[in-house]
């Protein structure tokens, strides 16, 4: 009981495993035999637990040096071993012994990793070496694929490989997809280094034989075919079996020394070259041209310029040959079908690129403005399609007309001159009655409108005005004229002066029958409208007229006012000299002369007959109806005999 209280107290502790020196020898002799073994295919037998364990308590006894050197020097070694069966394999049978030891290589390596795991984490992090896997790939791309008697020798085979694919042969695709595969893990600069760089040099001297000698010998539809099926062919082969990197690089090759280097010579060759496409419509040659062209530098600049040199060609010849400006209606024709023909070969073939649009506008604009008398013809063309041409034909296909006439209506520099000859050739229609569609009429002028503006349209909305105004008139006059019904019938258009094309006023002597009820006519229109003046356009006016000849045969005849202002003075006369038809008529001679040449001079509307006998009118003829005037219709329509052409001041006026 009275023992002292003891206190332990631990201050330090050592404790020392003693290893036994000989230790890391065994154990490494272990893992060296197991690595030898998996290399011989007997890994079977091994237990992959105990290897771990062992080359675990090898890196944490710090013995992971010797790991590690032991490691790079028992796989150089087989590696080596490995590179002399595959040097000794012969012919085709090298590619398939370096694949099959490359697979044995990967599951080796795949094995001693898991053995080596504690090693790769820690041991290898901690001292910068290289990874166990990777350093299995290094050292076969040293000893194996650099090795002297198998790097050229596995070059010029893989090249061998592709050339015999390209002329024709069928290769084993597998085998060489396996072999560029390997180049390929083995890091990008040793595929690039080793494979890619000679192929792409053999490619390029391959084309270029193979350009030149295509390029003598076919044409440049049969060129441009085969130069895209080696395109095609060069894709296709990088999915088998290349890296897809290489693609541009190998496509780059291809159209450079394909297509880049003989650009021009297939562009102007001879008989079948761009212009010849152009010519017979090949969409699909010239398709094949854009898309194989795109691909190079100024490929499709170099077709563009081309095109548009010939467009321009072609268009001028068109509107400064003589013979073809003879037909004002064929002649714009043909420039609406040169456009729908390029239309159609952008849209088709070019795949509507816009910058060939833009070219096609410009050499249209360009040739259309060389001939003076294109903005006359334009005009002339809508004229004959509103008189007739448009007879029985859908409103779509009317609006598509009137579409491509507003097409070249914007290629004109000279739009007002246009303007002018349209404002004509619309009031001669609309004065004759003659327009197919007032509709077709009132959506040209829409688009007309939206393309210039309310001012260039304007007076021509008011002749359409004027002629809707002139019928409300008549209907009124007639109202308050009830006693008018019996007698001759008299319509008025009443055209506002600045609307309508400017004529100049002339007066002629009406007769009795129909001054009169003019007379009316203007009492009322001035007795409804204040401050207006009337005057009349005798010149533009048209009459219908009962005749009865000499055998009793009779005619309505449809003449001109000039014409009923004659023919109404033989109902008191049998004969009548020129001089006398002049001053009875007040007509300019001009105009008489036009008018007596239409009823005197043309077979088949000859109600009169002249002395002497002659295809002119002479101041000292003299004239008697014709009693022997007969036609198979009962209605006859004299035309005026028309007068010269313009001379040239006027046209230029």
């Amino acid at each position: 009981s009275n023992q002292k209280k003891r206190n332990f107290q631990i201050e330090a502790f050592k404790h020392r495993v003693v290893v036994d020196p000989k230790y890391a020898e065994k154990t490494w002799s272990i893992l060296e035999h197991a690595i030898h073994e998996i290399y011989n295919h007997n890994a079977s037998g091994l237990s992959f637990e105990e290897l771990y364990r062992n080359a675990y308590n090898m890196v944490l006894h710090k013995f992971g040096e010797k790991l590690y050197s032991g490691l790079v020097a028992t796989m150089t070694a087989h590696l080596k071993e490995i590179s002399k069966s595959i040097e000794a394999a012969q012919g085709d049978l090298f590619l398939e012994e370096l694949n099959r030891k490359w697979n044995d290589h990967n599951k080796a390596l795949q094995m001693i990793r898991d053995i080596l795991m504690y090693m790769d984490r820690t041991y290898i992090p901690n001292t910068h070496k290289t990874p166990v896997h990777e350093l299995g790939l290094n050292l076969w791309r040293d000893n194996v694929i650099h090795s002297s008697k198998i790097q050229s020798r596995l070059l010029s085979m893989l090249l061998e490989l592709v050339h015999r694919e390209r002329t024709g042969e069928v290769i084993d695709r597998g085998l060489m997809r396996n072999i560029i595969k390997m180049l390929m893990d083995l890091g990008s600069s040793v595929y690039q280094e080793d494979f890619e760089k000679p192929f792409l040099e053999v490619s390029a001297e391959f084309y270029m034989g193979e350009s030149q000698k295509f390029i003598e010998c076919c044409d440049c539809g049969d060129y441009l075919k085969k130069a895209e099926l080696r395109l095609n062919e060069e894709i296709e082969r990088v999915t088998h079996y290349l890296d897809v990197k290489s693609e541009v690089k190998i496509t780059n090759v291809v159209e450079k020394e394909m297509i880049a280097n003989h650009m021009m010579r297939l562009v102007h060759m001879e008989n079948s070259g761009l212009v010849n496409m152009l010519l017979d419509d090949k969409y699909e040659d010239l398709g094949r041209m854009y898309n194989l062209f795109r691909r190079v530098p100024n490929g499709l600049s170099t077709i563009r310029d081309v095109m548009t040199s010939h467009l321009r060609e072609i268009g001028k010849q068109l509107v400064t040959d003589a013979e073809k400006l003879k037909d004002p209606v064929e002649f714009v024709q043909r420039l609406l079908d040169e456009k729908d023909k390029y239309d159609s070969i952008i849209s088709q073939a070019f795949i509507n690129d816009k910058t060939f649009q833009n070219a096609l506008n410009s050499s249209f604009e360009y040739f259309i403005n060389l001939n003076n008398r294109s903005p006359e013809f334009i005009s002339l063309f809508v004229d004959d399609k509103l008189r007739k041409g448009l007879k029985g034909v859908s409103e779509e296909d009317v609006e598509i007309i009137l579409d491509k006439v507003m097409m070249l209506f914007r290629y004109l520099q000279e739009k007002d001159v246009f303007e002018k000859y349209y404002k004509q050739h619309l009031a001669k229609r609309l004065l004759s009655g003659k327009t197919v569609s007032d509709d077709a009429e009132r959506s040209l002028i829409v688009k007309l409108k939206t393309e210039c503006g309310y001012q260039f349209t304007s007076k021509l909305e008011g002749m359409f005005t004027d002629m809707k105004t002139s019928q409300d008139t008549m209907q009124g006059f007639y109202a308050s004229h009830p006693e008018l019904t019996d007698g001759p019938t008299l319509v008025v258009q009443v055209l506002t002066t600045g609307s309508w094309p400017t004529q100049p006023s002339i007066t002629c002597n009406l007769p009795a029958e129909t001054s009169a009820l003019c007379e009316k006519f203007r009492s009322y229109y001035l007795g409804t409208h204040t401050g207006r003046r009337l005057s009349w356009q005798t010149n533009m006016g048209t009459a219908d007229i009962k005749a009865t000849f000499g055998k009793g045969q009779k005619h309505e005849l449809n003449v001109s006012t000039y014409q009923m202002c004659v023919l109404m003075l033989f109902n008191n006369a049998d004969r009548l000299s020129y001089k006398e038809v002049e001053q009875a008529t007040g007509i300019p001679a001009s105009d008489l002369k036009r008018c007596l040449q239409s009823m005197a001079c043309v077979k088949g509307k000859n109600v009169l007959r002249k002395e002497p006998m002659s295809k002119d009118i002479g101041e000292d003829d003299a004239f008697f109806v014709n009693d022997k005037f007969t036609s198979k219709f009962y209605k006859v329509k004299i035309g005026t005999v028309v007068a010269q052409k313009e001379s040239e001041p006027e046209k230029q006026e």
